[in-house]
């Protein structure tokens, strides 16, 4: 196979990285490819310890696939096996441990959302319980005398918490042991990962090449600051933007995120754009709604369609700007000729309580018909006509009365 220039391959997948180490190993492992005609080996290991990724995922899974269009080989490995152990990066605490069943199911949610981003094909998949089950426990000894406990307190997180007066078990120092057992196992040539992965890639460096093998280059991606700012994205935060939201969902939530973080979601997350950082800031400084509405459209046509992200765009003018309801709203028929407002919202699902209905109601955000409604006794009478109820911002619901009732 033809691979490009070696200076044409580092200027692509050094970009957007934080670290690579080291880079005058990578020229050499370029170098070594392009001469034998022989594609590097990329590992990046996937957590399948929830089933859905969020954009944040994209920045690294982006990085794998630049390897893959320069020819590379793209393995990904699920982690099944040290998915039951719990991987502490950047935990105060400690982690919740996975069945073998749970693990293998989130495994395949994984591979199907990566294959938004990945060339399937040209994707090597791997369940790591393969190797790392078949081991016995006095290969487990051998491999934890590779590290001290002096070591293991070197990484942030487990200083962090033995200062703090925070258990860590046992278990948890064997997470990246196994991690870089992989690394053994495949004899990758690179291994990716976020900043928060950099001591496990670290360890899999070590290992290969006290088992003789040519150590991996770890590369380290930025991990992308949720919609909120601040926060690292992440679903439990409620800050995350997933793969599998649908395109309106999707569209809302790009337009959320705060206008000093356009220009690093259009790095990160919109590689194929030509424009520089420094045409992206001037878009930003001159009319950032308009920047962030071009980007928005961007990242949902990356995960559907350009037409979906137009829809997805035109239900949001329609929907949040004008404040008028969608065009697509099914109709809910009720055999009753009325019911407490408060109830309505919950059985409709507008509401996750009562309680939380009663309170959407007196502050406002309720509206039946054209009216707003705010006394939380309101009853509702149901017609034959559907009535559209809005509750919140984006939310919609049309209600009719079964005929026989009337």
């Amino acid at each position: 196979m033809q691979f490009p220039s070696v200076k044409e391959q580092l200027d692509i997948i050094v970009n957007n990285t934080v670290e690579v180490l080291n880079v005058d190993e990578l020229e050499k492992k370029i170098l070594k490819s392009i001469k034998t005609c022989k594609p590097m080996r990329i590992k990046l290991g996937a957590d399948p310890s929830r089933p859905d990724l969020h954009l944040g995922h994209s920045v690294v899974l982006r990085k794998l696939r630049e390897f893959q269009d320069l020819g590379h080989e793209a393995i990904l490995i699920i982690g099944d096996f040290t998915a039951m152990i719990g991987d502490p990066s950047g935990k105060s605490k400690t982690r919740p441990q996975l069945t073998a069943e749970e693990a293998k199911e989130n495994g395949k949610s994984y591979f199907e959302q990566a294959s938004k981003i990945l060339c399937p094909e040209k994707t090597t998949i791997c369940y790591n319980a393969d190797w790392l089950g078949a081991m016995h426990f006095s290969d487990v000894i051998r491999l934890a005398s590779h590290y001290t406990v002096a070591r293991m307190l070197e990484r942030d997180d487990f200083e962090k918490r033995y200062r703090s007066n925070e258990p860590i078990s046992i278990h948890e120092f064997l997470y990246p042991l196994a991690q870089g057992m992989d690394s053994v196992h495949l004899k990758n040539d690179v291994e990716l990962g976020g900043t928060d992965q950099k001591f496990n890639l670290l360890v899999g460096r070590d290992l290969q090449r006290e088992h003789g093998i040519d150590p991996q280059v770890c590369i380290t991606m930025p991990l992308l600051v949720g919609t909120s700012g601040g926060d690292k994205m992440s679903k439990s935060l409620g800050n995350a933007i997933c793969f599998n939201d649908p395109p309106q969902e999707m569209y809302g939530r790009m337009l959320s995120i705060p206008d000093t973080l356009i220009e690093t979601y259009w790095r990160l997350l919109v590689p194929q754009h030509t424009e520089g950082t420094e045409s992206i800031a001037e878009n930003v400084a001159a009319n950032p709604r308009e920047t962030k509405r071009t980007l928005a459209r961007e990242v949902v046509a990356q995960y559907y369609t350009a037409e979906d992200a137009t829809k997805a765009q035109e239900h949001f003018d329609r929907v949040i700007v004008q404040k008028q309801a969608p065009d697509d709203i099914p109709t809910v028929e009720f055999e009753v000729a009325e019911m407490p407002l408060a109830d309505l919202l919950l059985e409709l699902g507008a509401a996750p309580s009562k309680t939380e209905a009663r309170r959407m109601i007196q502050q406002g955000a309720v509206q039946v018909g054209e009216n707003k409604i705010t006394d939380i006794a309101a009853m509702f009478v149901f017609q034959e006509t559907p009535v559209i109820i809005k509750a919140g911002k984006r939310k919609f619901f049309k209600v009719a009365g079964v005929k026989k009732h009337f």
